[in-house]
């Protein structure tokens, strides 16, 4: 393989193509948001809220909306790869910016991770009768496809997203739109709502299912007129993945009523099951299979591009920021992700692989909504005017009061131990890598 690593950040950045235009890159968006987690998540909703499960929806749809209108607001400004990373690197410096791209990768390579996990688990439930070698199999070959695929290009890969992403979302629309003669009414009402506490914390673990922009926005370096393009692809494909789950939730809630919460793994496939039988399953999973990887595609596309630009900021090893001279990818990051991507979902399972995901990117959420009002108050922007987010600081500051209700209601004493050790682990490992570089000067 051919490669090209020059040192300096300008110049390897202007190695990349901008070839995703507002129709890419909302389908990226959609498929890194509509994965695996509305095919799972509904019956955890219904098991924690009962009939008010809605309300669960409704809560990550306003936190989601503040994180989106910051991120549409800051990737107007700062058009680089590596989406919120260079965000927050641009708008507090390089520390900050650090924690950020080690808060936006720990969140794709385990969200990437559980979703690889729970398509293979998904492809073989098509098949009962496989022998227990067939899933590891295939989350290795899978994702090796996947990451050749990537390899060759970022229009390649953005042509395969909008293909699944046409693919993936009929059978949920058809879902939608058939079982809705079968809602009994009754099911969807109910007598008591839940406390607060406990519509957050499953909001908390629902987010999974809305979360992803973060990693879909990576490829900024790669998208044509991003002051236009960003906010309104992030605005397009949250709208309609918000649409979409509301109205699936709705349905199967009202096809299986309490009972939903029965089916932990694929809860979707049950309510299909009783309105079309075992076709209506088959067909279901078969879409939650698709969907999943599409999600996996577009975390191929996008998280190896927070790699690269951490690479060519110097806080990863520069090798990363390598550019294949033939094919114009970041194709070390991209092996190195999809090989990390691999070895996780191999060991690892969805529902603690996903949690973590979860806990990461508040961070990470938090930590834009500081950046992008310094970005306002510097001024800082491209040679476009940028889009402007209503409200001056008022949104930011909801952001992070949001974020930060989120994680007090979801994360448990061992979830930020792990976490804060990883950070720690991190961090020590940027001293060491500053002080290495002061020296050699």
């Amino acid at each position: 393989m051919n490669t090209d690593s020059n040192s300096t950040a300008p110049n390897s950045e202007s190695k990349l193509v901008r070839a995703l235009g507002v129709r890419q890159l909302s389908a990226s968006i959609f498929n890194y948001t509509v994965g695996s987690g509305i095919f799972v998540l509904p019956a955890v909703a219904v098991a924690q809220l009962g009939a008010a499960a809605p309300l669960a929806y409704f809560v990550c749809m306003i936190v989601m909306a503040l994180v989106l209108l910051c991120f549409a607001e800051a990737g107007s400004r700062v058009a680089q790869t590596g989406g919120p990373y260079a965000y927050v690197e641009t708008a507090l410096g390089p520390f900050a910016g650090y924690v950020a791209g080690v808060m936006l990768l720990l969140t794709g390579v385990s969200a990437g991770a559980a979703v690889a996990a729970a398509f293979a688990k998904s492809a073989t439930a098509l098949v009962p009768a496989a022998p227990q070698w067939v899933s590891p199999l295939l989350i290795v070959v899978t994702l090796a496809l996947l990451m050749f695929a990537n390899l060759r290009g970022v229009q390649k890969s953005a042509r395969i997203l909008e293909a699944i992403t046409l693919i993936k979302i009929l059978p949920l629309i058809a879902f939608v739109v058939i079982g809705v003669a079968f809602v009994v009414p009754s099911n969807l009402s109910w007598s008591t709502t839940p406390d607060v506490s406990t519509v957050l914390g499953t909001a908390g673990i629902v987010i999974f299912a809305f979360s992803g922009i973060e990693s879909a926005l990576a490829p900024s370096g790669e998208v044509r007129n991003p002051t236009r393009t960003i906010p309104l692809s992030a605005f397009i494909a949250l709208g309609a993945a918000t649409i979409l789950y509301l109205a699936i939730q709705w349905v199967a809630l009202g096809i299986q009523g309490l009972a939903l919460a029965n089916d932990k793994a694929t809860p979707l496939a049950s309510a299909a099951h009783t309105i079309a039988g075992s076709i209506g399953r088959a067909i279901i999973i078969v879409g939650a299979t698709i969907s999943m990887l599409g999600y996996l595609s577009a975390n191929l596309l996008s998280v190896p591009r927070s790699w690269y630009a951490m690479g060519r900021d110097g806080l990863l090893p520069q090798r990363l920021s390598a550019i294949h001279s033939e094919y114009r990818t970041p194709h070390i990051a991209i092996w190195l992700h999809g090989s990390l991507l691999i070895g996780l979902a191999l060991s690892g399972t969805f529902q603690q692989l996903a949690k973590f995901a979860n806990l990461t990117a508040f961070v990470l959420y938090i930590l834009c909504a500081v950046a992008v009002w310094q970005l306002r108050k510097r001024n800082i922007q491209g040679t476009e005017k940028p889009f402007l987010m209503p409200g001056g600081p008022l949104i930011p500051i909801a952001t992070v009061i949001a974020n930060v209700w989120l994680i007090v209601a979801t994360a448990s004493t061992s979830d930020m131990v792990g976490m804060g050790v990883i950070l720690g682990i991190a961090i020590i490992l940027y001293v060491a890598r500053r002080f290495k570089l002061s020296a050699s000067r």
